[in-house]
């Protein structure tokens, strides 16, 4: 993963830790409604991927251990992770294309609600993706992928197609560039990626006729399953992410502009409204600032933030960079990674940073979103993540404004209880994020995620599930409250 430059060490605090009276009188820890959904307290975990369902996107028991840990502490919210609304392969990623994916989901939202004492609110992020293709070798790339065109056979007159392709296998990098496009030198270093600008291929000038029904066929099923709500998955590298860019320069109506570029987001929003109960809670989360040169920055996302609460979404989400444009180059037999260059970055900031430090990077532009959204007279809750470590810096962020509701992903991956030891006065006993993201090491090459604060812990204590390695325990060791 990149990281910045001045290689400045911060080190996360307990910060103060309230008295049980001090928590429970908080503004973290006071009730708000999320449209119809009412959440306890104001402590969300985001949606993280942890690599445990089946290779057919099936709900195992090793997920549901995951998310029943995560209910034991009893947070306002927690997001399922990213899930598949496409009955497509996708790896040891949990899928909801198909009604076959409902029953095991449902298993999930019950262990929940009985993991939680049904003081958790359950919700799913829903998720599309193009497709992305591994590094190949050259020799393959030139031999199989390359399609050769008009452009290449002018620069190499005389030649045939098969020795065009063995030409270009056996020429230098600077050689290349001469003859190859941009988007063939990215798909020899990088892999082959598909773009929603690249409309010169059916399907991919389809999305905005074929994606409203999948996110809203997607979201009745989760509602079956007996989710609160959904959260579409607006942000990062992915499909819709990309509807937003400025980089979006599709011009069917889906791109240019602000107006065009929203136009899809809301269009699923709108569908998926339709095809849910008023009971159940839609929102989004979407990127406060793409952090890339040439893509969406925080006034572009104030833009989208009042429009999705226009639209009458219960809650928008904000995160930010994430982005593939910057991603570091793949060994050959790898895939890009979105979360390795400058932009991941942004994402995913780590203990060692530059001088903004690691913590709370996507305060400002959440706090723009949040204000222009006031001032059109609405009041959709806004969830803000970042680096949020301790029940200091999430009161603070409420009371600044910030935000309505407080995110923590990898503090609740470290400590899953520290929401209830804090709300019960025990702060001093909670397990603090050192911010080395081990756990996003574990994420990059499809591992599945533990943290490094708790994974070698009691082993050997009867009833631990461990990695298929036997080396690392798949969940937190129990904590239970004083009597």
């Amino acid at each position: 993963m990149w990281r910045p430059p001045q290689r400045i060490q911060f080190e996360p605090k307990r910060g103060h830790v309230p008295s049980r009276a001090e928590a429970e009188g908080s503004r973290l820890f006071s009730p708000i409604a999320m449209g119809p959904v009412t959440l306890e307290q104001r402590t969300w975990v985001p949606a993280m991927v942890p690599w445990r369902a089946t290779d057919d996107g099936f709900v195992t028991d090793a997920v549901v251990e995951w998310y029943a840990r995560f209910a034991k502490g009893q947070p306002g919210a927690i997001v399922v992770e990213a899930t598949g609304i496409r009955d497509v392969p996708s790896g040891p990623l949990l899928r909801i294309g198909d009604d076959r994916f409902v029953p095991g989901l449902k298993r999930l939202v019950e262990a929940v609600r009985e993991a939680s004492d049904g003081r958790t609110r359950l919700l799913i992020q829903l998720i599309d993706f193009l497709a992305i293709r591994r590094r190949p070798d050259a020799k393959k790339y030139f031999e199989r992928f390359l399609s050769i065109t008009d452009a290449h056979r002018a620069a190499l007159p005389g030649l045939g197609d098969s020795e065009i392709r063995a030409a270009l296998a056996g020429m230098r990098r600077d050689e290349l560039v001469k003859i190859l496009n941009e988007r063939e030198l990215e798909s020899l270093e990088f892999g082959y990626r598909e773009r929603v600008t690249d409309t010169e291929l059916p399907h991919i000038r389809d999305l905005p006729n074929v994606l409203p029904d999948l996110f809203a066929s997607a979201a009745a099923r989760a509602q079956d399953a007996g989710f609160d709500g959904v959260e579409l998955h607006y942000a990062h590298a992915y499909t819709m992410a990309s509807f937003l860019s400025r980089k979006n320069t599709r011009d069917d109506g889906y791109g240019g502009s602000l107006d065009n570029r929203v136009r899809l987001p809301l269009e699923v929003y709108a569908k998926v409204r339709s095809r849910t109960r008023p009971d159940f809670a839609v929102g989004c989360r979407f990127l406060a600032d793409e952090c890339i040169d040439g893509g969406s920055d925080a006034d572009d996302a104030v833009f989208f933030g009042v429009q999705f609460a226009k639209a009458g979404m219960d809650f928008i989400s904000t995160s930010r960079g994430g982005k593939f444009d910057d991603a570091k180059q793949p060994g050959v037999g790898g895939a890009a990674y979105p979360y390795t260059g400058p932009s991941g970055y942004e994402c995913m900031p780590q203990y060692i940073s530059d001088e903004k430090g690691p913590f709370g990077r996507n305060v400002a532009a959440t706090t723009a979103i949040r204000k222009a959204v006031h001032a059109e007279g609405l009041a959709t809750p806004v969830v803000c993540t970042g680096g949020v470590h301790n029940f200091e810096f999430a009161e603070q962020m409420l009371a600044d404004g910030v935000c309505d509701i407080v995110g923590s992903a990898r503090q609740s991956l470290a400590d899953p209880d520290w929401f209830l030891k804090v709300r019960l006065g025990l702060g001093d006993q909670v397990r603090t994020c050192e911010f080395t993201n081990y756990c996003e090491g574990l994420d990059q090459k499809h591992k599945v995620v533990t943290c490094q604060l708790w994974d070698k812990e009691s082993l050997s204590d009867p009833g631990v599930r461990k990695t298929p390695d036997g080396k690392r325990r798949l969940t937190a060791p129990e904590w239970a409250p004083p009597q």
